[in-house]
């Protein structure tokens, strides 16, 4: 098998985007809002992980001054526990702090334990909650920081 490789996500991704979004989470990204995220908005970040030339994850960031917003992470079923969202995760931060970035942020479902014990596994630590802060079932989200020293 193939290498898992990171890159920066294009326009030309954002299909394999929106499929894996709609596949990972019940209140997903509009196709529109992706394809914002990639070409025009000038604080967003986003890589894709490919696996054998398919589009197998994908993260997206904000970035604000020397702080940078997880807005999005996730592996296509199928593909998890290969530690492939590990490897975004490592990317986008090595990248983004390289780049000037000292604080990163993520709102996480307080009942997502994989992802949860991914984020601290990078540094992240629980920091605040936001109360029914998911529309479709009113879950808290744990808010996530990882800050550089």
């Amino acid at each position: 098998m193939a290498d898992v490789v990171v890159r920066q996500a294009t326009e030309k991704d954002v299909d394999d985007i929106y499929e894996i979004e709609h596949l990972c989470f019940p209140d997903p990204w509009s196709r529109d809002a992706l394809m914002y995220e990639l070409v025009e908005n000038p604080r967003a970040f986003y890589i894709v992980a490919e696996l054998d030339g398919q589009v197998v994850g994908y993260a997206g960031l904000w970035w604000i001054g020397d702080e940078g917003h997880i807005t999005n992470v996730a592996v296509r079923p199928g593909f998890r526990n290969r530690k492939i969202g590990e490897g975004i995760v490592d990317v986008m931060l090595e990248f983004t702090s390289e780049e000037g970035i000292a604080h990163h942020t993520l709102e996480v479902r307080r009942s997502n334990t994989p992802a949860i014990k991914l984020y601290e596994k990078a540094g992240f630590s629980v920091e605040g909650v936001r109360r029914g802060y998911y529309l479709n079932n009113g879950e808290d989200a744990l808010i996530m920081w990882r800050h550089s020293e």
